[in-house]
This record gives C-alpha cells, structure tokens and sequence, in this order.
C-alpha cells in the first residue's frame, strides 16, 4: 500500500516505522509527512508528541482525533522544504467539500529529534483548472468543482 503521504513509497517503507516509533524523522519534510499520515489514521497522540514540549496540549486530543475521522483526506503536496521550513499543501473533504490547508510550518531541532514548533496558514484556494485533488485525473472545474 501506498504511503499516505504521498511520498510514492510504500507505508510500511515511509511513515509506519516512523509512526509505531522504530525511526525517527531524518528531517522536518519527513516529520511533516509523517504527521500528516497520523492525520489520516487519527494518530492525535503522535500528533501531540511531535509539537515541542511548550505546545503540548494533551487536552486537545479528542479535538484532533475527532476533526482527522471525521474528513476525508485526499493527498499531500510538498510546496517547499529546506532548512527548519516545510510548506505544504493538505486536502481533504468535509460535509462542506473539498477544502485546501495550506501552511508554512516551522521546526525545531532538539535533543537530536525534530518536533513541529508553530505554522502560519496561507490564504490559498483551489483553482478552477488546478488537478482535482480527488485524484482522479481532471480538472478540478470538470470534477469536484
């Protein structure tokens, strides 16, 4: 199976060993994905333990767990990544439709583990002729649009 993070590498090559605590996320894109992949399988717990320590709010779990079981997500796309910046592209469907997060996420290296530290949220909208995040090849006017 297919990594949900859309690293086109298989889950249990990319984010499980990662999610189940065998590895650690070499870098910030890598935590990234596998936080978006915690996302998809409401992995609020890992979602927590990956933000620094000061942002750690174990009263948000059931929030979180909630809000990644109640969309669908639909796909991942990297828009940058260098340095302690990650910023990225997150679908998913509500009841409302298809929705777009676009964020700039930064991260902090500590202890020899990378953790999320904090994310600015980018005005974006899907386009009419962007590629439907649905995936299933069309535009997204000719499709979910």
């Amino acid at each position: 199976m297919k990594c949900y993070c859309d690293s086109q590498k298989n889950f249990n090559e990319c984010c499980e060993p990662v999610l189940n605590g065998i590895s650690k996320p070499p870098t910030p894109e890598r935590l990234m994905r596998s936080r978006y992949s915690a996302y998809v399988l409401g992995d609020a717990k890992y979602i927590l333990d990956t933000t620094v320590k000061e942002k750690r709010f174990y009263d948000e779990l059931e929030p979180i767990k909630e809000f990644s079981k109640s969309v669908t997500w639909l796909g991942l796309f990297v828009v940058y990544a260098k340095d302690n910046i990650v910023e990225f592209k997150a679908y998913y469907k509500d009841n409302e439709g298809i929705k777009l997060q676009h964020e700039r996420s930064s991260f902090i290296f500590e202890d020899g583990v990378w953790f999320y530290d904090n994310g600015l949220f980018l005005n974006t909208k899907i386009q009419r002729n962007d590629s439907c995040p649905c995936k299933s090849g069309k535009k997204y006017k000719k499709c979910c649009g």
